[in-house]
């Protein structure tokens, strides 16, 4: 039991809400570079995973800590589906703007909710049932561009990149749920960081792009902040429970609506205002349901 209950919760709170908020300001970073530059999404997904991977390795090296999985099947799916989430969320950045990127990757605890029945064998409840719809209805309003006569090409693939990334996150959370109970974090985390670096620099070989003068900056930016994200989720999940945790966290949707709107000048119509306004009431709705999964979401 900790001696001030209330301190607690405001410290995972306070972690929490600069988690979000780094997140966000990657994605800002991430836009900038990618559109200012020949450096392409792939490129800043490779220095995340590779940042990450130096880091878990020194310390893992320090500690002494043994590196050997136990469940290595649930390890490296999650590893391989989290890598494809980043790699879609960047793509997905780089072609639709930083607030619809950042709502629609935050759809993962939905597909999560939806993916419980065939792990667990749950049953659903009407209300989640509803809530489901809600953000259906939501994830419909950020994407489809018009009521009108819909074609393939009015979607825009950066939307659709940034709502597959959410899927490939629920996967690899799914997965890190089954990893957790037999592997420690640091063996998670190495194996995720490897993978990832190793993946994203297999097609980065025919396209790596030298960042150059301030783009250097950028891709620095948007690759700590991404990674400070990681550390500071995790560090706040000590603190608070998943289910206000999971509340928090959703707290990304308006950071990114924010950020997009003041940097880029995103457009906010009533429609994309209402889809977020839906996808929001869905994730409180649904709360609780992403256990201590979310410290690896992104």
């Amino acid at each position: 039991m900790h001696a001030f209950p209330g301190l607690t919760m405001f410290k995972g709170l306070l972690f929490l809400l600069l988690a979000e908020l780094s997140f966000a300001l990657s994605t800002v970073f991430a836009k900038i570079v990618t559109t200012t530059s020949p450096v392409p999404a792939i490129e800043l997904t490779f220095f995340r995973f590779l940042l990450g991977f130096v880091g878990i390795g020194i310390y893992t090296a320090a500690t002494g800590k043994s590196l050997s999985p136990k469940n290595f099947t649930f390890i490296s799916l999650r590893a391989v589906f989290n890598t494809a989430a980043v790699m879609c969320f960047f793509l997905g950045i780089e072609q639709t703007t930083v607030s619809k990127a950042n709502m629609l990757n935050m759809t993962y605890p939905v597909f999560v909710f939806i993916m419980a029945p065939l792990v667990t064998g749950e049953r659903i409840s009407t209300r989640s049932i509803l809530l489901l719809l809600f953000a259906v209805a939501g994830m419909y309003l950020v994407i489809i561009p018009s009521f009108g006569g819909l074609s393939p090409g009015d979607i825009n693939r950066g939307d659709l990149f940034s709502l597959l990334s959410g899927a490939f996150a629920a996967v690899a959370i799914t997965s890190l749920r089954q990893a957790r109970k037999s592997d420690e974090t640091h063996v998670i985390l190495f194996y995720l960081m490897f993978f990832g670096t190793v993946i994203n620099a297999i097609p980065l070989l025919a396209m790596f792009e030298i960042p150059r003068g301030p783009v250097v900056i950028h891709v620095v930016a948007a690759t700590t902040a991404s990674v400070a994200g990681q550390v500071l989720i995790t560090v706040g999940y000590r603190y608070i429970e998943a289910a206000p945790g999971s509340l928090v966290s959703s707290s990304r949707i308006l950071f990114g609506l924010l950020l997009g709107v003041s940097v880029f000048s995103d457009p906010l119509t009533s429609r994309i205002a209402a889809g977020a306004g839906l996808i929001l009431l869905s994730l409180i709705g649904l709360s609780g349901i992403g256990k201590r999964g979310e410290d690896m979401a992104q």
